[in-house]
């Protein structure tokens, strides 16, 4: 018993030290609502430099799903003074383009009545559109490569490079959409100035052909993967009211009928300087960091109107839901349940639940891998989004075992904390594991200034400091009702993935002639691919040509599918762009 003690005291003694560390954040808030966060840390002559604008997917509505992310390209390609070589001759194209795309809407519209009515069955084909509608396109393809003769492509990002910027991204999620880069010290000015500019000046140019861009990545991430259309058939089923229903990328019929009127005027609520946060993390100084802020960031106008949070909340679930899918991937269960936001008092307690049962140490690894041996992998999560929340579980089926053996076996473990109260060392052991885990993300700068924008998004920054306190003080009694609250037949929609048999002889489009392996694996760089940059894609275009001849003979069949789907992104990319 006093070994047990000891032990136990030991442990607590290691979780004290690693959540008790603060970060020390300055703040800034500008007359126009603009947020600063900042974070010196001496040494290295580099700065993390992002900011976020508290909008994503959820805050779009049916008719334009799929804006939040447009964005996200749409502000990479420059201003009044980036990115063109005539902004007087930019500005009238696009300005006749608005007209020429309204013109093509009302075609499209009239061709959908037809569809409606059964008049016609494709509206994408070209047989049944009217002269009028031809004699547009062919103007909108014109102007676009006006336009783009006009264009000075990746300018944005080469100013950057040229100064010494690096890892220049953007992401948009549900809740958010994120800017980010490094930058020298010397250099944050020039950050100062860019960032403001794109948002005090934005040209949305190539708008049109970058709706196509933003399609196609769509296609490459959801329709040309394995289970992707089962994901998103999965996930809008889960939802029944919430508009954590629809997709991030957007529903394809969205995407193709966005207006630039919609674009500017989802832009002037959600990206004014009252709806974004900065934060920079390295070596600066505060003092310069505050002057360039209120000169460069301080020029934005305030919205004429506050963005309005989400209304429409998610209907308590009264029935459990099931979807079966045969697809190519291994046979698969994923169990989700409505849990709650971020925030929340329970929220901690379904966090340290997901990691008793995680790694090789958590009880699915124990229990479904090694001692019934019904899967070759197991995990859980609680995902905390801003207005609502949900506790998923997965399991990969072993050879010789069904999705259903593995669901039930999953029900096991979840009765199991129903009725049990967790052992104190188990609970400890995951509360230092997590608060490890919070200690080493804090040690990277850019690791950092991104955890510091995402919680401003959600709460304000200070939960980094405030939540794991929260979670130390989780209990083996919350995690028992947690587990009996939540985990509910009714609340729970369940997904069953069997392997997919192709009839014989038949070959998917691209893939002919390899193996299943390597079928999986051009599969899965398909997919990467769809995420990369133009230059990515180039070095490793190059790099596969200049290894193709020393490849295995019987290697060259793949060889050569990469070689196609990297040529193709390719050509995407210089096309749209």
């Amino acid at each position: 018993m006093r070994q047990t003690l000891l032990i136990l005291l030991a442990l607590l003694t290691i979780g004290e030290a690693l959540w008790a560390q603060k970060v020390p954040v300055q703040e800034l808030i500008l007359d126009n609502g603009f947020r600063l966060l900042m974070v010196p840390r001496r040494g290295d002559p580099n700065v993390a430099a992002g900011w976020i604008a508290r909008v994503g997917s959820v805050n779009e509505r049916p008719g334009i799903t799929g804006i939040s992310h447009l964005f996200e390209h749409m502000m990479f390609k420059g201003t009044h003074v980036i990115g063109t070589q005539n902004i007087a001759e930019n500005l009238k194209l696009i300005a006749r383009m608005d007209k020429v795309r309204a013109e093509l809407r009302h075609e499209e519209q009239a061709l959908m009545t037809k569809q409606r009515l059964g008049e016609v069955s494709d509206i994408k084909d070209p047989k049944v559109r009217s002269a009028r509608h031809n004699e547009r396109l062919a103007e909108m393809e014109r102007l676009n490569k006006r336009e783009k003769d006009l264009t000075v492509k990746d300018e944005f990002d080469r100013i950057y490079t040229h100064a010494g910027g690096s890892g220049m991204n953007a992401g948009t999620a549900e809740d958010f959409t994120v800017y980010f880069i490094n930058v020298p010290a010397n250099k944050l000015e020039l950050w100062f100035w860019m960032e403001s500019d794109r948002l005090l000046n934005p040209v949305f140019r190539e708008f049109y052909a970058e709706r196509d861009v933003v399609h196609e990545e769509r296609r490459m991430r959801t329709d040309s993967t394995p289970t992707g259309k089962f994901e998103e058939m999965f996930n809008a089923m889960f939802w029944e009211s919430s508009p954590y229903a629809w997709p991030v990328v957007g529903w394809p019929s969205d995407l193709e009928g966005i207006t630039r009127d919609e674009a500017l005027d989802y832009f002037a609520v959600n990206y004014a300087p009252n709806n974004l946060s900065a934060c920079l993390v390295g070596d600066f100084e505060p003092a310069r960091a505050v002057e360039l802020a209120r000169r460069y960031f301080g020029r934005l106008p305030r919205g004429a109107r506050e963005p309005e949070p989400v209304r429409t909340q998610e209907m308590k679930q009264l029935a459990q839901k099931r979807m079966i899918a045969y697809a190519e991937t291994k046979p698969t269960v994923v169990i989700r349940y409505h849990t709650v936001p971020e925030g929340h008092k329970d929220a901690y307690s379904l966090d340290l639940l997901a990691d008793l049962l995680n790694g090789q140490t958590g009880r699915l690894y124990k229990s479904l891998i090694l001692q019934q041996e019904v899967a070759n992998s197991a995990s859980a999560q609680q995902v905390d989004q801003k207005y609502e929340g949900y506790f998923s579980i997965t399991g990969v089926a072993k050879p010789g075992h069904t999705p259903e053996e593995v669901e039930q076996a999953l029900y096991k473990e979840i009765e199991k904390l129903q009725k049990e109260l967790v052992g104190p060392r188990e609970l400890q052991k995951v509360k230092n594991q997590n608060a490890a885990g919070d200690f080493r993300r804090l040690q990277s700068n850019f690791s950092l200034m991104v955890q510091l924008l995402v919680r401003e998004a959600y709460r304000g920054w200070q939960t980094i400091n405030t939540g794991p306190t929260l979670r130390q003080a989780v209990t083996a009694e919350d995690i028992k009702r947690v587990a009996t609250q939540y985990f509910s037949a009714e609340n729970r929609t369940v997904g069953l993935y069997y392997t997919k048999q192709t009839n014989a002889g038949e070959e998917e489009p691209g893939l002919a002639g390899l193996d299943d392996t390597e079928k999986q694996h051009a599969r899965q760089l398909r997919a990467a691919i769809g995420h990369m940059k133009i230059d990515q894609v180039k070095a490793m275009l190059g790099q596969i040509e200049q290894q193709a001849a020393a490849a295995p003979v019987d290697k060259q069949k793949l060889v050569g599918v990469i070689k196609k789907l990297l040529t193709e992104r390719l050509r995407q990319l210089e096309g749209g762009k």
